[in-house]
């Protein structure tokens, strides 16, 4: 079985040139122990130039995770006629044994790069996934929402409970405004998931997000709790729209002043949306901890 060794595997192991006579070695054996990319081109085929270096690059960038293999359709026209190629390029991922994705056309950087990683997180490779997962963040910073998405999608097909693909789904949903489909992965996550600090993190983040929308302005809130500094209500919906707005110092602060009020105002809704907070800060956050001790010392007192 090849060693997935992170980079360090030769060039010419990866990447072949292959034949009808060595396809089922190279491509259906091969694609038992790793996954394979098979690139159908021809010598006059102006795409081919472009989209071959960039998979080959993309191929070597994986180190070992996804294998390549390049077919000349012009000398090799019966693979072809069975894989039912039609235009080229024509690109298929091959993982145990058979086809299991594939495209056709020139594609830009980003999506190939995609349609690597994914292809590489087909081979189960714990290390592998956790890369996936994190180009898949890369992705997501830089604005690639549908790339990322079909990313962890394939990340979760190979490992079901992974945390990070997970939550980096119902993230890439929210980036692409499928808040339908975030909600119903966040309200059916496996219960190995709905545990994790991460998780829940982002469940509380999501909560936050969908209470501010009922809170109002900020300066009209602001302008409701000056006039009467114990409208509980006020306060409450101010600390909820700071939090919306990333200022989550100041929302903890107003919901302590709230607690120190009144601890049993509407069943508790203070303590009950500081740690929502907290969760969505993570366990870790210095602000976190302070307004979890500052809590704690009033619980006591």
């Amino acid at each position: 079985m090849l060693e997935l060794n992170g980079g360090n595997a030769p060039a010419g192991d990866l990447i072949k040139d292959v034949s009808e006579a060595t396809f089922m070695v190279d491509v259906i054996e091969a694609s038992k122990e790793v996954p394979v990319i098979v690139d159908f081109w021809a010598p006059w085929c102006g795409p081919c130039k472009t989209l071959g270096p960039a998979l080959e690059a993309a191929v070597t960038k994986a180190g070992g995770k996804v294998k390549m293999a390049k077919i000349n359709v012009d000398e090799n026209q019966m693979i072809a006629g069975q894989m039912r190629v039609q235009s080229i390029p024509s690109v298929f991922a091959f993982f145990e044994g058979k086809p299991v994705d594939a495209f056709q056309g020139a594609l830009p950087p980003s999506e190939i790069q995609a349609f690597v990683d994914k292809t590489a997180a087909l081979g189960g490779d714990g290390g592998g996934l956790d890369e996936a997962v994190a180009v898949a963040e890369e992705m997501l910073e830089h604005g690639e929402n549908e790339d990322a998405a079909q990313t962890f999608a394939a990340v979760l097909g190979e490992e079901p409970l992974n945390v990070g693909a997970y939550v980096g789904l119902i993230r890439a949903n929210l980036a692409l405004e499928n808040t339908e489909q975030a909600q119903t992965l966040l309200d059916n996550a496996p219960e190995e998931i709905a545990k994790d600090p991460a998780f829940a993190a982002l469940k509380a983040q999501m909560e936050l997000a969908a209470n501010a929308a009922d809170a109002g302005e900020l300066d009209a809130l602001k302008a409701r709790l000056e006039k009467d500094e114990n409208n509980h209500q006020a306060r409450f919906d101010l600390a909820t729209g700071l939090a919306a707005s990333g200022d989550m110092e100041e929302a903890i602060n107003q919901l302590l002043e709230l607690f120190k009020r009144d601890r049993e105002w509407n069943d508790g809704a203070a303590k009950a949306q500081l740690f929502k907070i907290f969760d969505s800060l993570g366990p870790m956050d210095e602000l976190a901890k302070t307004g979890r001790r500052k809590l704690s010392s009033m619980i006591f007192l």
